[in-house]
């Protein structure tokens, strides 16, 4: 949908906005993450399509997330500005290849590659229907962007530069984040393709069916197995960007108590 397009463009553009100092910057991060809250809800029409669960809950968990963040940030408190230089950092790395379609598409290539390659190596031969398009057994999988791990770089990468770094730091993170997963996201898209197109889960077609026929087997690889595999991935590399940088476990434990203050004073339980 274009409307998506353009949240995400003005989000972009408020938190890139909220890095330059000045007055403007609360208002300018207020309005980034206010339209990223928006492109989540404006994405749930495609998401309940794919019977995908973790989106939904990140939509409903973003009201109050956003109700938080704005006031802290009229506050100009500086543990939320650093959570919004995260977010804008992570834009700078995301942007190019979403707003750029020949480098997007460019990535995507290489992704399809490479993946065809492991899965053939692996003795499960494939063909390309289209450029993007993986074909096997009559099933097919079509690679986009969010299937080459790049957001999930961007955001890893623009956790570690939520606070100040050295760097040896920033070069350690780097290599920490960016291959790690890229490949473990190669892996995961090799199970999924393997697991779809082999029929692995033909399960619960209550729950995991969109009256696509073997859409069952996609639905738990994807959207289940492989989404609670990449949160735990996606720790253990957080816990290793702690190790390197002492101060972001630091930076977690104030973001910690911010949201979860609120949330306990919400409820009766805080101060």
């Amino acid at each position: 949908m274009l409307i998506n397009y353009y949240f995400v463009l003005i989000s972009c553009i408020g938190f890139l906005a909220a890095l330059v100092p000045g007055r403007h910057r609360k208002y300018a991060a207020i309005t980034g993450w206010t339209f990223i809250v928006l492109y989540l809800f404006a994405e749930l029409p495609y998401y309940f399509s794919l019977d995908n669960f973790l989106y939904p809950i990140m939509a409903a968990l973003s009201v109050p997330f956003l109700i938080i963040t704005s006031k802290y940030l009229l506050a100009e408190d500086d543990r939320v500005l650093h959570l919004t230089r995260a977010a804008a950092v992570a834009f700078l790395i995301y942007a190019p290849f979403e707003y750029i379609p020949a480098l997007g598409n460019w990535l995507i290539g290489i992704v399809v590659g490479q993946i065809s390659g492991i899965l053939d190596a692996l003795g499960f031969p494939v063909t390309l229907a289209d450029w993007n398009i993986i074909s096997r057994n009559a099933f097919r999988v079509e690679i986009i962007l969010a299937c080459t791990g790049i957001q999930s770089i961007a955001i890893m990468l623009g956790v570690a530069a939520a606070v100040p770094t050295s760097i040896r730091q920033k070069i350690l993170a780097f290599f920490l984040v960016a291959p790690t997963i890229y490949i473990l996201n190669l892996l995961r898209n090799v199970f999924v393709i393997i697991a779809y197109t082999d029929q692995w889960f033909p399960y619960y077609p209550a729950i995991a069916s969109n009256g696509e026929f073997g859409y069952e087997s996609f639905f738990w690889a994807h959207n289940v197995i492989a989404e609670l595999l990449a949160l735990v991935c996606l720790v253990f590399i957080a816990y290793g960007l702690f190790t390197i940088i002492p101060k972001l476990g630091s930076f977690a434990d104030d973001i910690y108590q911010i949201y979860f203050g609120e949330i306990r004073k919400a409820f009766g339980r805080g101060k």
